[in-house]
Protein backbone atom coordinates (compact mmCIF):
# COMPACT_ATOMS: atom_id res chain seq x y z
CA UNK A 1 0.00 0.00 0.00
CA UNK A 2 2.59 2.12 0.74
CA UNK A 3 6.39 2.26 -0.11
CA UNK A 4 8.97 4.83 1.01
CA UNK A 5 12.11 4.28 -1.08
CA UNK A 6 15.61 6.58 0.24
CA UNK A 7 13.31 9.63 0.91
CA UNK A 8 15.18 12.50 0.94
CA UNK A 9 14.93 16.15 1.92
CA UNK A 10 17.74 18.48 2.28
CA UNK A 11 17.01 22.28 3.19
CA UNK A 12 20.76 23.43 2.13
CA UNK A 13 23.35 21.68 4.14
CA UNK A 14 20.42 20.79 6.84
CA UNK A 15 18.87 17.30 6.02
CA UNK A 16 15.82 16.88 7.16
CA UNK A 17 14.90 13.18 6.24
CA UNK A 18 17.73 11.18 5.37
CA UNK A 19 17.15 8.12 3.04
CA UNK A 20 14.12 7.13 4.66
CA UNK A 21 12.76 3.55 4.07
CA UNK A 22 9.67 2.42 4.97
CA UNK A 23 6.66 -0.29 3.96
CA UNK A 24 3.35 -0.45 4.93
CA UNK A 25 0.21 -2.60 4.02
CA UNK A 26 -3.07 -1.87 3.48
CA UNK A 27 -5.00 -1.56 6.54
CA UNK A 28 -1.71 -0.87 8.20
CA UNK A 29 -2.26 1.81 11.80
CA UNK A 30 1.30 3.37 12.07
CA UNK A 31 2.77 5.28 14.53
CA UNK A 32 5.09 7.69 14.15
CA UNK A 33 7.25 8.70 16.86
CA UNK A 34 10.13 11.57 17.60
CA UNK A 35 11.02 14.56 18.54
CA UNK A 36 9.52 18.01 16.96
CA UNK A 37 11.85 18.74 13.89
CA UNK A 38 13.22 14.89 14.00
CA UNK A 39 11.23 13.89 10.36
CA UNK A 40 7.54 13.35 10.98
CA UNK A 41 6.06 16.25 9.44
CA UNK A 42 8.79 16.48 6.75
CA UNK A 43 7.37 13.02 5.93
CA UNK A 44 3.93 13.31 6.15
CA UNK A 45 4.17 16.59 4.07
CA UNK A 46 5.95 14.41 0.70
CA UNK A 47 3.16 11.88 1.44
CA UNK A 48 0.44 14.19 1.06
CA UNK A 49 2.41 15.49 -2.25
CA UNK A 50 2.67 19.07 -0.39
CA UNK A 51 6.56 19.00 -0.42
CA UNK A 52 8.96 17.67 -2.82
CA UNK A 53 11.57 15.38 -2.05
CA UNK A 54 15.54 16.29 -2.73
CA UNK A 55 15.22 12.47 -4.01
CA UNK A 56 14.28 9.43 -3.57
CA UNK A 57 10.26 8.77 -3.89
CA UNK A 58 7.21 7.44 -2.26
CA UNK A 59 4.18 5.16 -3.68
CA UNK A 60 0.46 5.28 -2.17
CA UNK A 61 -1.18 2.11 -3.75
CA UNK A 62 1.26 2.44 -6.83
CA UNK A 63 1.14 5.77 -7.38
CA UNK A 64 4.17 7.76 -6.94
CA UNK A 65 4.35 10.84 -4.93
CA UNK A 66 6.61 13.01 -7.97
CA UNK A 67 5.26 11.45 -10.95
CA UNK A 68 1.88 11.06 -10.54
CA UNK A 69 0.54 13.79 -7.63
CA UNK A 70 -2.83 14.22 -8.94
CA UNK A 71 -3.72 10.30 -8.38
CA UNK A 72 -1.97 10.44 -5.01
CA UNK A 73 -4.08 13.05 -3.72
CA UNK A 74 -7.64 11.14 -4.48
CA UNK A 75 -5.99 7.93 -2.58
CA UNK A 76 -5.37 9.89 0.73
CA UNK A 77 -6.89 11.98 3.02
CA UNK A 78 -4.52 14.64 4.76
CA UNK A 79 -4.94 16.29 8.03
CA UNK A 80 -1.90 18.42 9.28
CA UNK A 81 -1.04 19.56 12.20
CA UNK A 82 -1.87 23.67 11.67
CA UNK A 83 -4.96 23.74 9.20
CA UNK A 84 -7.35 26.58 8.63
CA UNK A 85 -11.07 26.87 8.63
CA UNK A 86 -13.46 29.25 6.84
CA UNK A 87 -15.18 30.87 9.85
CA UNK A 88 -17.75 32.20 8.20
CA UNK A 89 -19.19 29.02 6.91
CA UNK A 90 -21.94 26.56 8.70
CA UNK A 91 -20.34 23.04 9.20
CA UNK A 92 -22.24 21.92 6.79
CA UNK A 93 -21.59 24.65 4.32
CA UNK A 94 -17.59 23.56 4.73
CA UNK A 95 -17.90 19.87 4.33
CA UNK A 96 -20.01 20.85 0.72
CA UNK A 97 -17.51 23.32 -0.24
CA UNK A 98 -14.74 20.49 0.03
CA UNK A 99 -17.21 17.76 -1.55
CA UNK A 100 -17.43 19.92 -4.60
CA UNK A 101 -14.11 20.63 -4.61
CA UNK A 102 -13.81 16.86 -4.92
CA UNK A 103 -16.36 16.94 -7.57
CA UNK A 104 -18.63 14.72 -5.51
CA UNK A 105 -22.07 15.87 -7.14
CA UNK A 106 -24.56 17.39 -5.05
CA UNK A 107 -26.87 14.80 -4.68
CA UNK A 108 -24.29 12.47 -3.62
CA UNK A 109 -23.52 15.62 -0.75
CA UNK A 110 -26.76 15.68 0.57
CA UNK A 111 -25.90 12.04 1.65
CA UNK A 112 -22.52 11.74 2.38
CA UNK A 113 -22.50 14.84 4.82
CA UNK A 114 -24.64 13.81 7.57
CA UNK A 115 -22.76 10.40 7.15
CA UNK A 116 -19.54 12.02 8.09
CA UNK A 117 -20.68 14.03 10.78
CA UNK A 118 -22.15 11.45 12.13
CA UNK A 119 -19.33 9.28 11.91
CA UNK A 120 -17.19 12.36 13.65
CA UNK A 121 -19.51 13.00 16.29
CA UNK A 122 -21.05 16.23 15.14
CA UNK A 123 -24.24 16.09 13.74
CA UNK A 124 -25.48 18.58 16.08
CA UNK A 125 -23.80 21.11 15.31
CA UNK A 126 -24.13 20.53 11.57
CA UNK A 127 -26.01 23.85 11.36
CA UNK A 128 -23.00 25.84 13.71
CA UNK A 129 -20.66 28.57 12.39
CA UNK A 130 -17.45 27.44 12.41
CA UNK A 131 -15.70 29.87 14.36
CA UNK A 132 -18.19 28.81 16.82
CA UNK A 133 -17.00 25.27 17.37
CA UNK A 134 -14.21 24.13 20.20
CA UNK A 135 -11.13 23.50 19.10
CA UNK A 136 -11.89 19.65 19.61
CA UNK A 137 -14.67 20.22 17.26
CA UNK A 138 -12.78 21.75 14.75
CA UNK A 139 -10.22 18.98 14.74
CA UNK A 140 -12.52 16.53 13.94
CA UNK A 141 -14.50 18.78 11.30
CA UNK A 142 -10.77 18.96 9.78
CA UNK A 143 -10.95 15.21 9.99
CA UNK A 144 -13.92 14.55 8.34
CA UNK A 145 -12.94 17.11 5.54
CA UNK A 146 -10.02 14.64 4.66
CA UNK A 147 -12.63 11.81 4.69
CA UNK A 148 -14.60 13.42 2.25
CA UNK A 149 -13.57 12.06 -0.93
CA UNK A 150 -13.88 8.42 1.24
CA UNK A 151 -9.63 7.77 0.93
CA UNK A 152 -7.58 4.53 1.23
CA UNK A 153 -5.18 6.22 2.98
CA UNK A 154 -5.47 8.46 6.44
CA UNK A 155 -2.23 10.67 7.01
CA UNK A 156 -2.41 12.40 10.74
CA UNK A 157 0.05 14.91 11.52
CA UNK A 158 -0.54 15.54 15.31
CA UNK A 159 -4.39 14.83 14.92
CA UNK A 160 -4.85 15.44 18.90
CA UNK A 161 -2.44 18.35 19.42
CA UNK A 162 -3.74 20.47 21.87
CA UNK A 163 -6.88 18.82 22.90
CA UNK A 164 -8.46 18.53 26.21
CA UNK A 165 -8.75 14.63 27.92
CA UNK A 166 -12.16 14.46 26.57
CA UNK A 167 -11.71 15.81 23.27
CA UNK A 168 -8.44 13.22 22.65
CA UNK A 169 -10.84 10.33 23.86
CA UNK A 170 -13.27 11.06 21.14
CA UNK A 171 -10.48 11.28 18.68
CA UNK A 172 -8.72 7.96 19.90
CA UNK A 173 -11.93 6.54 19.45
CA UNK A 174 -12.70 8.12 15.71
CA UNK A 175 -9.73 7.18 14.71
CA UNK A 176 -10.76 2.90 16.08
CA UNK A 177 -13.74 2.97 14.20
CA UNK A 178 -11.62 4.05 11.04
CA UNK A 179 -9.83 1.11 11.79
CA UNK A 180 -12.20 -1.35 12.19
CA UNK A 181 -13.47 0.15 8.48
CA UNK A 182 -9.90 -1.07 7.05
CA UNK A 183 -8.17 2.16 6.39
CA UNK A 184 -4.76 2.73 6.47
CA UNK A 185 -3.37 5.56 8.95
CA UNK A 186 -0.76 6.92 9.48
CA UNK A 187 -0.73 9.06 12.91
CA UNK A 188 2.32 11.41 14.28
CA UNK A 189 1.58 12.01 17.77
CA UNK A 190 3.47 13.00 21.26
CA UNK A 191 0.72 11.14 23.30
CA UNK A 192 1.09 7.74 21.04
CA UNK A 193 0.76 6.35 24.53
CA UNK A 194 -3.34 7.01 24.12
CA UNK A 195 -2.83 5.35 20.91
CA UNK A 196 -0.98 2.74 21.39
CA UNK A 197 -3.47 0.10 21.38
CA UNK A 198 -4.82 0.96 17.81
CA UNK A 199 -1.66 0.95 16.77
CA UNK A 200 -0.09 -2.12 14.74
CA UNK A 201 3.45 -1.18 13.76
CA UNK A 202 5.47 2.11 15.41
CA UNK A 203 8.04 4.37 13.42
CA UNK A 204 10.76 5.74 15.21
CA UNK A 205 12.29 8.33 13.72
CA UNK A 206 15.50 10.53 15.12
CA UNK A 207 17.46 13.44 13.07
CA UNK A 208 15.30 12.37 10.03
CA UNK A 209 16.50 8.66 9.71
CA UNK A 210 13.91 5.76 10.80
CA UNK A 211 16.00 3.87 13.86
CA UNK A 212 13.32 1.54 14.61
CA UNK A 213 10.25 -0.16 13.48
CA UNK A 214 7.52 -2.88 14.67
CA UNK A 215 4.98 -3.46 16.78
CA UNK A 216 5.75 -1.91 20.81
CA UNK A 217 7.16 -4.81 21.98
CA UNK A 218 10.06 -5.32 19.16
CA UNK A 219 10.73 -1.34 18.92
CA UNK A 220 11.43 -1.72 23.25
CA UNK A 221 13.86 -4.46 22.34
CA UNK A 222 15.44 -2.37 19.82
CA UNK A 223 16.09 0.89 21.53
CA UNK A 224 16.63 -0.33 25.10
CA UNK A 225 18.46 -3.64 25.25
CA UNK A 226 16.36 -5.01 28.68
CA UNK A 227 13.27 -5.86 30.32
CA UNK A 228 12.73 -4.60 33.66
CA UNK A 229 11.64 -7.53 36.09
CA UNK A 230 10.28 -7.07 38.97
CA UNK A 231 10.35 -9.93 41.94
CA UNK A 232 8.67 -9.44 45.35
CA UNK A 233 9.90 -11.34 48.67
CA UNK A 234 8.35 -12.13 52.10
CA UNK A 235 12.21 -11.74 53.20
CA UNK A 236 15.90 -12.44 53.34
CA UNK A 237 16.15 -9.52 50.23
CA UNK A 238 19.93 -9.50 50.33
CA UNK A 239 20.20 -12.93 50.23
CA UNK A 240 17.74 -13.71 47.18
CA UNK A 241 19.73 -10.91 45.57
CA UNK A 242 22.71 -12.64 45.84
CA UNK A 243 21.28 -15.61 43.99
CA UNK A 244 19.89 -13.22 41.43
CA UNK A 245 23.13 -11.08 40.08
CA UNK A 246 24.98 -14.85 39.67
CA UNK A 247 22.40 -15.34 36.40
CA UNK A 248 24.20 -14.01 33.11
CA UNK A 249 21.22 -12.64 32.07
CA UNK A 250 20.91 -10.09 34.89
CA UNK A 251 22.78 -6.86 34.03
CA UNK A 252 21.80 -4.65 37.31
CA UNK A 253 19.26 -4.99 40.74
CA UNK A 254 18.12 -2.11 42.04
CA UNK A 255 16.02 -2.82 46.17
CA UNK A 256 13.17 -0.81 46.28
CA UNK A 257 11.17 -1.62 49.74
CA UNK A 258 10.27 -5.65 49.96
CA UNK A 259 11.07 -6.09 45.91
CA UNK A 260 14.21 -6.27 43.60
CA UNK A 261 13.80 -4.53 40.20
CA UNK A 262 15.91 -6.17 37.55
CA UNK A 263 17.42 -5.66 34.58
CA UNK A 264 16.82 -8.68 32.38
CA UNK A 265 18.64 -8.99 28.82
CA UNK A 266 16.08 -8.49 25.84
CA UNK A 267 17.94 -11.91 24.96
CA UNK A 268 16.30 -13.65 27.71
CA UNK A 269 13.08 -15.60 26.60
CA UNK A 270 9.98 -16.15 28.71
CA UNK A 271 11.54 -19.84 28.95
CA UNK A 272 14.52 -18.07 30.88
CA UNK A 273 12.25 -16.36 32.97
CA UNK A 274 10.19 -19.30 34.17
CA UNK A 275 14.02 -21.04 34.85
CA UNK A 276 15.21 -18.08 37.11
CA UNK A 277 12.36 -18.55 39.12
CA UNK A 278 11.98 -22.59 39.07
CA UNK A 279 15.61 -22.11 40.53
CA UNK A 280 14.69 -19.72 43.05
CA UNK A 281 12.16 -21.71 44.08
CA UNK A 282 14.44 -24.80 44.23
CA UNK A 283 16.90 -23.08 46.39
CA UNK A 284 13.91 -22.03 48.80
CA UNK A 285 14.04 -18.66 48.35
CA UNK A 286 10.95 -16.52 49.49
CA UNK A 287 10.03 -15.32 46.53
CA UNK A 288 6.14 -14.97 46.17
CA UNK A 289 5.64 -12.83 42.75
CA UNK A 290 8.10 -12.23 39.46
CA UNK A 291 6.38 -9.54 36.88
CA UNK A 292 7.64 -8.07 33.92
CA UNK A 293 6.43 -4.61 33.81
CA UNK A 294 5.06 -3.71 30.63
CA UNK A 295 6.39 -0.48 29.32
CA UNK A 296 4.24 1.51 26.56
CA UNK A 297 5.01 4.48 23.97
CA UNK A 298 5.80 7.02 26.37
CA UNK A 299 8.76 4.71 27.71
CA UNK A 300 9.81 4.61 23.88
CA UNK A 301 9.78 8.08 23.58
CA UNK A 302 10.80 9.20 26.48
CA UNK A 303 14.43 6.94 25.78
CA UNK A 304 14.66 7.83 21.84
CA UNK A 305 14.17 11.77 22.74
CA UNK A 306 16.30 11.94 26.62
CA UNK A 307 18.12 15.12 25.85
CA UNK A 308 16.36 16.75 23.19
CA UNK A 309 15.08 20.38 23.07
CA UNK A 310 11.24 19.92 23.06
CA UNK A 311 10.12 23.54 22.49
Amino acid sequence: MIEIRDLTKRYGSFTALDHLNLSLEEGVVFGFVGANGAGKSTTFSILATLLAPTSGDALINGKSVIKEPKEVRKQIGYMPDFFGVYDQLKVDEYLDFYGASYGIGAAERKVLIPQLLELVNLTNKRYEYVDLLSRGMKQRLCLARALIHDPKVLILDEPASGLDPRARVEMRDILRNLKSMGKTILISSHILPELAEMCDEIGVIDNGKLIAHGNVASIQAQLQGEKRIVVKVTDRLNEVRAFLEEDPLISSIDVMDNRLEIAFNYRGTDADQVALLKKAILANLPIYALSEEEKDLEDVFMAITKGADHQ
